[in-house]
């Protein structure tokens, strides 16, 4: 298998792998939005346990480029895909290092690229990545364990006011002045040592749990995870180095999870002189995946092809 490490990884140790992957969201819908071809190069920028590149790869591409910056993730993507052998070539790379993995295998231009954003429940149920409020661990919550800034450091450099704006930009949390107040009370106390702790300061800003209604704490794990992991950052960049990546009429399939993920994709499509949407709205889960899948409840796909340039056409 052809396997580039695009970061360093000689000083981690990925954790035990689950027993249960993660199950890709509309995973029928991307293969048939992609309109594989079997002479095709498709990139995978979240491959994860490999749930979309082995569907890809299923379905006839010739080559998937799989991109995590999970090393743990991609252990586990490597044993599933190896039947494959140099058709599947997978990289430990973020979005943002999409061109020079590709200028690095000597690749111009794929027929199709698809990202599943946001977390994996791979990452959500490992208690020692600290994704979740639902189980004690650190407060680390990196997509890639092996650099980058964890919560509680990032929780301990910036100011109320900063931290108050990724809370309540990231997060969507109208009481985020009260949240990141609590929380930066809690730390300069000594008190913030894992996630439980940043629940209980999240719970005493904002009270419990309404009968029916999510976690207190579920917005401000989800402002500080995307913090974290810059994600809003690497869309923008994947939205805007895609078109150059991708052949005439290539596609670039898309699902998120997150409200203003969807809004900058939707607007990103919304330029007519690169982009074709393929539908009009957001493709979502069935019923039938609903029910297999929970998951999949917030999930909305947006496709699009990529148009070609003026001078493409002459």
């Amino acid at each position: 298998m052809n396997v580039v490490n695009v970061m360093p990884m000689s000083h981690f140790s990925p954790p035990r792998l689950p027993s249960e992957p993660h199950i890709s969201v509309l995973a029928r819908e991307v293969t048939r939005a992609l309109d594989v071809a079997t002479d095709g190069t498709y990139v995978d920028v979240t491959t994860g346990a490999g749930g979309h590149t082995r569907l890809l790869l299923d379905a006839g591409a010739e080559r998937v480029i799989g991109l995590d910056r999970d090393p743990a993730a991609l252990a586990l993507a490597r044993q599933r895909l190896a039947r494959f052998g140099s058709r599947a070539s997978l990289h430990h790379a973020p979005f943002s290092d999409l061109p020079r993995v590709l200028a690095a295998l000597g690749v111009d231009r794929v027929q199709g690229i698809v990202a599943d954003l946001g977390l994996s429940s791979m990452q959500l149920d490992a208690g020692e990545r600290g994704m979740s409020f639902r189980t004690q661990g650190p407060l680390d919550m990196r997509m890639d364990p092996t650099c980058g800034e964890t919560a509680l450091e990032l929780i301990g450099r910036v100011d109320d006011e900063d931290l108050t704006e990724i809370i309540g930009r990231l997060g969507e949390e109208r009481r985020a002045r009260r949240v990141a107040r609590c929380i930066k009370q809690e730390f300069a106390a000594g008190r913030l040592l894992d996630t439980l702790d940043l629940r209980r300061a999240v719970v005493r800003a904002v009270g419990p749990a309404r009968v029916g209604g999510i976690d207190p704490a579920t917005k401000t794990f989800q402002a500080l995870r995307m913090a974290v992991n810059a994600e809003l950052g690497e869309l923008d960049n994947l939205l805007a180095t895609a078109g150059q990546l991708l052949v005439p009429g290539g596609v670039l399939a898309i699902i998120s999870f997150h409200s203003l993920e969807d809004r900058m994709v939707k607007r990103a499509f919304a330029d007519r002189l690169a982009w074709a949407p393929t539908t009009k709205k957001p493709v979502t889960a069935s019923e039938e995946e609903l029910a297999q899948n929970p998951r999949s409840r917030s999930a909305k796909l947006r496709v699009a092809r990529r148009l070609p340039s003026l001078g493409e056409l002459s």
